[in-house]
C-alpha cells in the first residue's frame, strides 16, 4: 500500500501571547498522496495558513507527527529543515515576496544558486520562458504587473524541482481575469510535473478545481471530501 506523501497525525500548534497560550492547530489529522491537489478552505483565523507553514517546515508543530515525502519534520534540526525546504518545497504567497532590487531572472535563480546548481541562470531562464515571461527577464518587480510578478513567483517556486507546492491565496492581490490566468497556469504546471499542490483559498470555485477540499475551522479539520 502506498504511503501518503503528506501525513499529519494529531498535529497541534500553540503560541504564547501576553494573554496566555493560543491554540492555533488543535489536533490535525491529514493525508495527501503524491501528485494530489487539495484545496484548503475556512474562515479567516481558522488555521489554514498555519497548516501550510507546518507542512513547509516554516513553523514547527508543538506536538504531533509531520511527515513529508518520507521526511520527519518533527525530528529535524533547523539546518536540516532549511535543506528540506530548499530541495522539496515551493511556496507561492498572495503578496509575491519577490526581492525588489533583483530582476525577474535573478529572483528565480536565487533558490537554484542556494542549491548549488551549476546552471542556475539558464535554468531560471527556462522557467521564466515556461510561464510566458521570456520578454521580462531583465525587468525588476516594480516594472511588472501583479500577474507578471505572480508568474515570476511560480517560476521561482518550481525552479528547483519542488515536490510540493504550497499556495496561500495566490490570486488574492489580482483582478479576476488575471487571477484566472494564474490559476490555469499553476494547474497546468502541476499536471505536467506531477507536483503535489496544497492550495489555501477563500474562493469556493477555485477550491473545487482541486481533487479534494479540506475545511478547517477553529484549528480543526471539519470537512474532507470532493
Amino acid at each position: 500500500m502506498q504511503e501518503p506523501f503528506l501525513f499529519l497525525n494529531d498535529v497541534r500548534l500553540t503560541l504564547v501571547s501576553r494573554a496566555g497560550p493560543v491554540d492555533i492547530l488543535r489536533g490535525i489529522d491529514f493525508k495527501a498522496n503524491r501528485g494530489e491537489a487539495v484545496g484548503v478552505v475556512g474562515p479567516s483565523g481558522s488555521g489554514k495558513t498555519t497548516l501550510l507553514l507546518v507542512l513547509g517546515g516554516l513553523e514547527r508543530a508543538t506536538s504531533g507527527k509531520v511527515l513529508v515525502n518520507g521526511f520527519d519534520l518533527s525530528a529535524m534540526s533547523e539546518d536540516r529543515l532549511t535543506e528540506f525546504r530548499r530541495d522539496n518545497v515551493g511556496i507561492i504567497f498572495q503578496s509575491f515576496h519577490l526581492i525588489p532590487t533583483m530582476t525577474a531572472l535573478e529572483n528565480v535563480a536565487i533558490p537554484l544558486e542556494l542549491k548549488g546548481a551549476a546552471r542556475a541562470f539558464p535554468i531560471a531562464e527556462e522557467r521564466l520562458n515556461g510561464v510566458g515571461l521570456s520578454h521580462r527577464l531583465s525587468h525588476y518587480p516594480g516594472e511588472l504587473s501583479g500577474g507578471e510578478q505572480q508568474r515570476v513567483a511560480i517560476a521561482r517556486a518550481l525552479a528547483t524541482g519542488a515536490r510540493i507546492i504550497l499556495a496561500d491565496e495566490p490570486t488574492g492581490n489580482l483582478d479576476q481575469e488575471t487571477g484566472q490566468e494564474i490559476i490555469d497556469l499553476l494547474f497546468e504546471l502541476r499536471r505536467a510535473e506531477g507536483t503535489t499542490l496544497i492550495l489555501v483559498t477563500h474562493d469556493a470555485a477555485l477550491a473545487r478545481r482541486c481533487g479534494r477540499i479540506v475545511e478547517i475551522r477553529d484549528g480543526l479539520i471539519t470537512g474532507d471530501g470532493p
